[in-house]
């Protein structure tokens, strides 16, 4: 056997996730001699020895660590440099940073052992980790990530500490977190005056005040939870109550699966993804006897819930309590509260006490929401968990920022094939939430060192991150380059599946900028990377009160009954009787006139007129409820439809609505079951979409087609089409790796100013 040397340069996540351990351990079982460390790429790797042994070392690099992901290797084979052993050398930084970071991970299983074994030196220590799990992106400062450069910094270790850090074959060797009760970070209970409650044990204090029904800001990986117990309607209602949420869902936190499983449907796909390293909040069926107050979720038939993913949360667990309402620490529309200063100012009035800690966290970021379909994870929203790893484009090209959209804003920086998706920033509508936008770019920015060839944005001239765009493009001296929103939709989900284009895309959301001048929102497209075709729409209506209209479903269906029947007033249904004649009168009168009521092809805007029509939901208190309780009360299986209509106009086809919502007055007024007309009413719109497809299939030759937007959250409505798709032989691709709803909007920019610069 020939004795070789290999240079090997890992990249992916291969920093702070065991995997220089991993490497010296394998380099130790082939007998190989050499060196590992961290560099700005990634990790490189220099072994000597036998070809048969340096052989099966390179292949053993395909299996790493839980946290650890090799996205490519470079091997170069040179002379033999007479290396006698195989060591871990220090880290180096250097000027191309291309090392990926590991997000936050779940508490591991070891971990979790240790925590509750009584002989352990981290017996109940609220900060126990690995190198497989524990905090990443929201404690890092800087990269290579080493100590130094997180928030961990401050905090010296201990000896058994140091010795555990340093040792290659210990789990905690180079675990940046790695601390104990000696040395390491600690908690503290505090009133809401930021008093310190004086007591020997915060966490079991806490446990005691949850019970009796007091609301606690619990300061966590990325910010901030308030919770209660879940149990008590007392506790969940005067939560409701403080922080100004009428009626949109809290997120629970239960002690296991077991528990889940009595409050909600499982299936397998369900379960892994509960139980994943990433520990989402998954959105499942609620069970009709489901031990949880009914404050939680009003209205819903599920509810959002998650397992423990911290030792703390593990501990506020461990002493009777099944399940706690864990709702991110903000007012209504505000981004969740990070610092701890901050915290007491703005959940002073909502949380009775404060289990905080001095560990601090360098970047907010939420939990991720997903909703299983068909065996697999879609996304409502994608943040801890899952961010900073990046969406893999299928090509390379210069590095461009990507802004983003005004609500459920991400946005995304590129390098290379890498597009660095941020995590979810909320809606940009005020200073704390434009303030965590700026600090997101510009961490993001320094970490990859990505300096941007161009800036994208989004047509809407008002969107705060489209003035950004603008104003950073002006500074830096770069490029600008406006997307049309719905466009942006639909490359988003090429870029998630490698797609070039030309395809078909059925793009459904609640409003976006058109580029005739109307409010575009239910629209079907050709699209490539460059540019795109707008073959048809859903037929545009008034929007009575610009975006009053959202707040206020019953518009929408007052609008659609004049243009249907020419007078209100010809319809003697429950909904026409209880409607405000006046003010509807005023409103007519200002669409006449032009005043506030731009044209609109809004998909959402037409879900919520029928909600109100049947009764559902005629204001609402979140961003998408009517649409919401709608799906959920359908019947499942009704099978019957409203015929659709699908007219031309000067080349482009247009789906009609009207047909629909004649019907479904009809069915109101023959006092057919809500649920059925609601099911009705989805297989409708799914019926229309494939009609729809059909005709711009045969005017392109096109069957793969895409489907994206908000509405697609709506499951019923997705399954119902994909299904129908499908049986006239299309491709269908929908969103995985993103939401496709407006936090997927960067990534569609991204990819198309990439494209663009590239030509």
């Amino acid at each position: 056997m020939g004795k070789v040397r290999a240079s090997v340069q890992a990249e992916g996540i291969v920093q702070g996730v065991g995997f220089r351990p991993f490497v010296y351990d394998l380099a130790h079982r082939h007998g190989l001699a050499g060196w590992v460390f961290n560099d700005a790429r990634g990790v490189q790797i220099e072994i000597e020895g036998s070809d048969e042994h340096v052989a099966a070392f390179l292949s053993a690099l395909s299996s790493p660590p839980p946290l650890a992901i090799v996205e490519r290797t470079q091997v170069r084979y040179t002379a033999p440099a007479g290396y006698t052993g195989f060591e871990i050398r220090k880290s180096v930084g250097g000027e191309e940073r291309l090392t990926l970071i590991s997000p936050d991970m779940a508490l591991c299983e070891e971990c979790r052992q240790e925590l509750f074994d009584p002989q352990d030196r981290r017996f109940r220590y609220p900060f126990i980790n690995c190198t497989n799990c524990g905090p990443r992106f929201t404690i890092i400062e800087d990269i290579p990530y080493d100590r130094a450069k997180t928030t961990m910094a401050p905090f010296e270790m201990c000896p058994d500490c140091s010795r555990e850090y340093h040792d290659p074959l210990n789990r905690r060797f180079h675990a940046q977190p790695n601390a104990c009760p000696t040395c390491g970070p600690q908690v503290q209970l505090l009133d809401n005056t930021g008093a310190e409650v004086k007591c020997d044990d915060p966490i079991g204090e806490t446990l005691c005040l949850l019970k009796e029904g007091k609301i606690v800001a619990v300061k966590g990986l990325g910010g901030f939870h308030l919770a209660c117990d879940a149990a008590n309607e007392g506790a969940v209602s005067l939560l409701r109550g403080r922080k100004y949420r009428e009626d949109k869902p809290f997120a629970l936190m239960c002690r296991d699966v077991g528990v889940v499983e009595g409050i909600c449907v499982l299936d397998d796909a369900s379960r892994t993804l509960l139980q994943s390293k990433e520990r989402s909040i998954v959105i499942l069926p609620r069970r009709p006897d489901a031990e949880v107050a009914g404050s939680v979720a009003p209205g819903q038939g599920t509810l959002g819930v998650m397992l423990p993913y911290t030792p703390l949360h593990h501990l506020l667990f461990s002493d009777g309590l099944a399940s706690l309402v864990m709702t991110s620490g903000n007012m209504s529309d505000e981004p969740i509260a990070y610092e701890d200063a901050e915290a007491r100012e703005r959940l002073g009035g909502i949380a009775d006490f404060f289990l905080v800690h001095n560990r601090e966290i360098r970047t907010r970021c939420d939990d991720s929401v997903v909703k299983p379909f068909r065996g697999e994870a879609t996304f409502l929203r994608r943040a801890r968990g899952y961010v900073p790893f990046p969406i893999r484009l299928p090509q390379g090209g210069p590095s461009v920022l990507a802004c983003g959209a005004e609500l459920k804003n991400t946005f995304c920086l590129t390098k290379g094939d890498y597009a660095f998706l941020s995590h979810h920033i909320g809606d940009l509508e005020n200073y704390e939430t434009m303030r965590s936008f700026e600090e997101g770019i510009e961490l993001i920015r320094r970490l990859f060192q990505i300096e941007p060839e161009a800036v994208v944005y989004d047509l809407h001239p008002d969107y705060l991150a489209t003035r950004f765009a603008l104003k950073y493009a002006g500074e830096q001296g770069v490029p600008k380059i406006g997307v049309q929103h719905h466009f942006a939709h639909a490359l988003s989900c090429m870029a998630e599946h490698g797609l070039a284009g030309p395809a078909l895309a059925v793009v459904m959301d609640g409003t976006g900028y058109g580029e005739d001048g109307t409010v575009w929102g239910g629209e079907f497209l050709e699209v490539t990377l460059k540019n795109y075709t707008r073959l048809g729409h859903l037929r545009t209506i008034p929007l009575p009160g610009g975006d009053r209209a959202a707040k206020e479903p019953w518009r929408m269906a007052a609008v659609y009954l004049d243009r249907i029947y020419g007078r209100i007033e010809k319809v003697d249904i429950p909904f026409t009787r209880g409607l405000d004649r006046g003010q509807w009168s005023t409103l007519r009168e200002a669409i006449a006139a032009g005043i506030n009521s731009p044209l609109c092809s809004s998909t959402g805007r037409l879900f919520a007129a029928v909600s109100a029509l049947i009764g559902v939901r005629g204001m609402i208190n979140y961003e998408g409820q009517a649409a919401i309780e709608l799906e959920q009360m359908a019947d499942q299986g009704e099978s019957g439809e409203y015929p659709p209509d699908i007219i031309q106009d000067n080349g482009c086809f247009i789906l009609d609505p009207d047909p629909v919502i004649e019907a479904v007055v009809k069915a109101i007024k023959k006092g057919e079951e809500p649920s059925a007309i609601s099911a009705r009413f989805h297989n409708s719109v799914a019926r229309g979409i494939v009609q729809m497809a059909i005709k711009m299939r045969e005017q392109t030759g096109l069957s793969n087609i895409i489907l994206s937007g908000g509405v697609f959250q709506n499951h019923l409505l997705m399954g119902r089409t994909w299904d129908l798709l499908e049986g006239e032989d299309f491709q269908v691709y929908i969103h995985h790796k993103v939401p496709p709803n407006d936090g997927c909007i960067a990534l569609g920019q991204a990819f198309h100013a990439i494209a663009l610069q590239d030509s």
